[in-house]
């Protein structure tokens, strides 16, 4: 069985948000839904500025805090790594929100059919696209995985349930990248089994020093930093209140 995880190398990151298009795209996520983030960080004082950037999907945690405070059992940690939701069991109390100490999770507040970005009954859309309309649904998204045969792909099933980054696990159990990984122009990105010494994210671990995000909180992430642009102390919770986010 494979050990799943993340390597990103952020002095290969340019900030082209490629990644969170690729996952929106893929995943069909709700508006104002980002499984992935890219954080912009600017050092130094005019005219000596340094601009730099972090991506963040799901650390899919080995000691996840949001499986263990899922009262019905809807978060769980596959065999694989990855963490996952049952859409299916999924209450929408939000418990997973609240323990997540890096801000992934997504409540879902609008029905299906109300997530378009675009109303295209619009008469005046409909001048421009003749009453043709985006593929809305991904039909991999409502297969079932894992040896569980739970509904876990994707976003925007239900209205009042949770969501978050699977590492595209509709993609992974077909054999292919995450699609943030098979997107990014620049290798950032790279995605593995960490128990296999010759795949890619085991020989960067080995090649280069690495961090991950509040390994103080002991949460054990699954994704790991490389390179020299590391964010203010390495803290989520400082790069969110740089961002305006908090």
């Amino acid at each position: 069985m494979p050990r799943y995880g993340m390597v990103v190398d952020l002095d290969r990151c340019t900030g082209c948000r490629a990644c969170m298009q690729a996952c929106k795209v893929e995943n069909n996520t709700p508006r104002g839904s980002f499984f992935m983030h890219v954080f912009r960080f600017e050092t130094g004082e005019y005219p000596n500025t340094r601009i730099s950037f972090m991506p963040r999907p799901c650390m899919h945690c080995d000691n996840a805090p949001c499986v263990k405070v899922c009262p019905v059992g809807a978060r769980y940690k596959r065999a694989d790594g990855l963490v996952a939701t049952d859409f299916d069991r999924c209450i929408g109390c939000r418990y997973c929100e609240v323990a997540c100490p890096y801000g992934v999770n997504y409540f879902n507040w609008k029905s299906p059919n109300k997530n378009y970005y675009l109303n295209w009954e619009d008469p005046e859309l409909i001048q421009i696209t003749k009453g043709g309309r985006v593929p809305y649904s991904n039909p991999d998204l409502e297969n079932r995985y894992g040896k569980e045969q739970r509904r876990i792909a994707g976003g925007g099933h239900l209205k009042g349930v949770m969501e978050k980054c699977t590492f595209c696990v509709q993609r992974v159990e077909k054999g292919l990248q995450p699609a943030c990984v098979n997107t990014c122009p620049t290798f950032a990105l790279r995605f593995g089994d960490l128990d296999d010494p010759n795949s890619d994210v085991s020989l960067l671990l080995r090649q280069k020093q690495h961090f991950r995000l509040l390994e103080e909180v002991g949460t054990k992430p699954r994704v790991f930093y490389t390179g020299s642009q590391h964010p203010p102390g390495g803290d989520v919770r400082q790069i969110e209140e740089v961002q305006g986010r908090v």
